[in-house]
Order: structure tokens, then sequence, then C-alpha cells
């Protein structure tokens, strides 16, 4: 019945900067991208469809309309998204050459090493290596 999750939807006032640095820094392909308009607000919603490894980002930014900054670290609800890296320490190495530092970690245990970045908005993305 259920077959995977189809996508993950962040909503941004930041749109090109974060296609940008999803793109540009994380290795994210543009797929396509809408502009839909919401005829009950008056707004336009701007989406790019943004695709890695078969998973999809879907951000979304609608036009004019200010949005609250991104959660605190430990709240109730989605917490983050994971990137699974080749190797941890190259990859703090490669995102640091694009002016990205770790927001958090790394930590290396028996089995795995962990860190967590933030896109331009201030969402949490979680590195994983596994071993």
């Amino acid at each position: 019945m259920f077959k995977r999750i189809d996508h993950i939807e962040i909503v941004t006032d930041k749109l090109e900067a974060t296609i940008a640095f999803y793109t540009e820094v994380l290795g994210f392909t543009v797929g396509r991208r809408d502009r839909i308009p919401q005829p009950a607000s008056g707004v336009m919603l701007d989406i790019a469809y943004l695709g890695l490894g078969g998973t999809t980002v879907e951000l979304m930014s609608y036009q004019g309309v200010p949005v609250a900054p991104a959660q605190p670290r430990e709240h109730l609800g989605y917490r983050m998204m994971a990137l699974e890296v080749d190797d941890m320490k190259n990859a703090l190495a490669y995102l640091e050459a694009k002016g990205v530092t770790a927001a958090w970690g790394p930590v290396f245990r028996d089995d795995y090493a962990r860190a967590e970045i933030e896109d331009p908005n201030g969402n949490r993305i979680e590195l994983r290596h596994w071993f």
C-alpha cells in the first residue's frame, strides 16, 4: 500500500539562495519549477522540486508573505532530514570549503559518525556516515 516517502516540503522566503545551497553545495538537481497563483490571497506560490538519490525536496515560497524562522533544535514535530555521506571527514572538509560549517558535531561512534549543518533558512540537516 505505502511505497516510499515521495517528497519533503520546505517553506522559504529565500527561494533562490535555498535552491543554490541545495544544488551547488549538496548536489541536488532542479527537476521542475512551478508558479501557482493563490486566488483567495492574491499571492503567488513559487515551487522548485529538487532531487537527490531518489528523494525530492519541494521548496515553496509564498511571494510577499513573511515566514516564521526555523524551529529551535528541540521541539515537537519534525526535526530535520538526514543525508547519508560516504565519508564524514571528507564531507565536512568539502562543506567548509563552500563556507558551510557544522552547526553540531561531528560525533564518531563505533558504527557511525553524525554531524549537523543548516540550510540558508536555519533548517537543520543531519549528515550520517555509516561504517
